[in-house]
Parts: C-alpha cells; sequence; structure tokens
C-alpha cells in the first residue's frame, strides 16, 4: 500500500496549466534570445559607462565621473539635447495629425481605396538611406525639387540644410515621407469603431465633426496613444537622416543626441562616455514614456472600462 502512494501517477495537467506552459514554451526562444543577447549586452553597458575604456585600452574604473562630464565638461550635451526635444515635438507632432488625416481620408469606401492605402503605405518600407539622398537632393538650394517649385509662384526658397535656421525644419518635415505605417495603424483603429455608435449621435443630431469629436476620437484614442509613445522613442533615436545628409550641421544646428552618441564613440574613441550617454537617453525616453502613461489616464479611453483610466 505505502509502495502504490510512492509512485503513484501525477494529476493530469488543466486547461489552464497546459495553456500557461505552451505560452512560455513558444516564448522561451525569444526569452533566451533576449537574455543572451539583449540583457549580456545591457549589463556590459552599464558597468562600460562606469570606465573610461576608449575601445582599444585597458579600462579603468572611473565611477560616475562620466556622467558629471555630461552637466560639466561637456559643451555639447545639452545643445543636442535641445534639438533633440525639438526635432522629437515637431515630427511627432505633425506626423500624428497628418498620419489621421490620411487615414480618415483612406477610410472611405470608395473604388480602388485599396492601391491609395498601398501607395501610401510603400515609403514606410523603403530603405533610410535611398530616402535621406533623394531628400538631400530635394532641399538642394541651387538645383533641389521644392525651391524650384517655389520659384514658379516667385518665392525665393531657403538654402534649407545649408541654413542653420532651416536644417532642423527640413529634417522635420523630410520625417512626414513615412506616414503611412502609422496611417496603417490608424486605419485599423477607425475601422473598429462600432457602427451603431454613428447611428445613435446622428439620431442625436450630430453632425460630421461633432461625430469625430466625440465618437472617433475618444474611441481611436488608445492607438493615438501607442503612437505617440512609439513615434516619441523613434524620434529620440534618430541618426541615419542625420549622418548622411548633415553630419550634424551647419554649425550645430541638427547635431541630435544619437549622433553625438556616435561621434563619442567612434570618432572620439570614447566609448565608455558613450555608454554613459546611452544610458542617459534610456533614462530620458524612460521617464517620457512615465510621464505619457500618467497623462492617459485624462484622455485615453478604454472601451471595455467604459471610462478614461
Amino acid at each position: 500500500m505505502r509502495a502504490t502512494r510512492l509512485f503513484r501517477r501525477p494529476r493530469p495537467l488543466t486547461l489552464r496549466a497546459r495553456e500557461e506552459l505552451d505560452f512560455y514554451l513558444a516564448i522561451s526562444p525569444w526569452a533566451i534570445g533576449f537574455i543572451v543577447f539583449g540583457g549580456g549586452p545591457l549589463v556590459a553597458s552599464l558597468v562600460m559607462s562606469l570606465t573610461d575604456w576608449t575601445g582599444l585600452t585597458t579600462r579603468h574604473w572611473v565611477g560616475v565621473q562620466n556622467y558629471v562630464a555630461m552637466v560639466t565638461a561637456d559643451r555639447d550635451f545639452f545643445t543636442v539635447l535641445r534639438n533633440t526635444f525639438y526635432y522629437s515635438f515637431g515630427s511627432v507632432s505633425l506626423g500624428v495629425v497628418l498620419s489621421l488625416a490620411v487615414a480618415l481620408l483612406m477610410n472611405q469606401k470608395v473604388p480602388g481605396i485599396n492601391v491609395f492605402r498601398t501607395l501610401y503605405y510603400l515609403p514606410a518600407v523603403t530603405s533610410g538611406v535611398a530616402i535621406a539622398i533623394m531628400f538631400a537632393w530635394i532641399f538642394n538650394p541651387q538645383v533641389g525639387l521644392i525651391n524650384f517649385l517655389l520659384s514658379l509662384i516667385g518665392i525665393k526658397g531657403p538654402l534649407w540644410l545649408a541654413s542653420q535656421q532651416w536644417a532642423m525644419p527640413a529634417l522635420i518635415l523630410m520625417s512626414l515621407w513615412g506616414v503611412g505605417g502609422n496611417m496603417v495603424v490608424l486605419l485599423a483603429g477607425l475601422q473598429g469603431v462600432p457602427e451603431e455608435l454613428y447611428d445613435a449621435a446622428k439620431v442625436d443630431g450630430a453632425g460630421k465633426w461633432r461625430e469625430f469629436l466625440h465618437v472617433t476620437l475618444p474611441m481611436i484614442s488608445p492607438v493615438v496613444f501607442f503612437i505617440i509613445i512609439t513615434s516619441i522613442i523613434s524620434t529620440f533615436q534618430v541618426f541615419e537622416n542625420v549622418y548622411i545628409m548633415t553630419r550634424g550641421g551647419p554649425g550645430t544646428a541638427t547635431r541630435v543626441y544619437v549622433f553625438h552618441l556616435y561621434q563619442n564613440a567612434f570618432e572620439y574613441q570614447k566609448m565608455g562616455y558613450a555608454s554613459a550617454l546611452a544610458w542617459v537617453l534610456f533614462l530620458i525616453i524612460l521617464g517620457l514614456t512615465w510621464l505619457q502613461l500618467r497623462a492617459s489616464r485624462y484622455w485615453v479611453y478604454y472601451e471595455f472600462e467604459g471610462e478614461t483610466r
């Protein structure tokens, strides 16, 4: 009797337990890959940020000296921070408005609308290097397309990328080229709005503008919130456009954070200091994301909760 109890078969897993086991088995390759190829480099970069390593020499422990040097010795730190905030604010605000406007147009039920949706989305999957080269030509002050079109109506175009005043606005305008990616996400949100809500609004005498303000916007607010978060993260990491088109110039007009980080790491051979810059960037993005999450409770509507969080 005692032997029977010792070798009793284990109880079969419940359906919930099997689903949990299958879930963890399914994500295990990703989890292992993240720990090995993501978590390891993260810890290494944190340790590296506390040294004066150049990438070639022996590492020497300097503690938080790199972080102190950012605000006391790096003359360009606050400049690149200001430029990055400027670029992010302009690109995100204009990008969200434009992508929403395009999504509203692409949500119309007209013949051939799928063709237009594809055409608007294509720039989002085009090579960033090719787009940067194309826009470097478009913004050329002598033979560029924009100044040529302005000359047709009697306006002398600015120097664009060669002007400290216009270089950053030019990069912001260029970022709008890829609104098709966010347009697709917003379009999915628009098509998920129940038609019954629009019917009820019409019964109450609401026009198109009131339908948009009181039905469409609240129902797609979680999608807009998602796009704002991801766009801010993306714009704070802008690099290739600046590297290819302006190299941070003219002067320091387009010298953004990641370009400054790249120069310190691979041009000035300050790998430890560049790692510290990377961690400060992480904290800035984390802080901005946290502020957005806190503010979302006042304007983001979740259908299943029946109110804003």
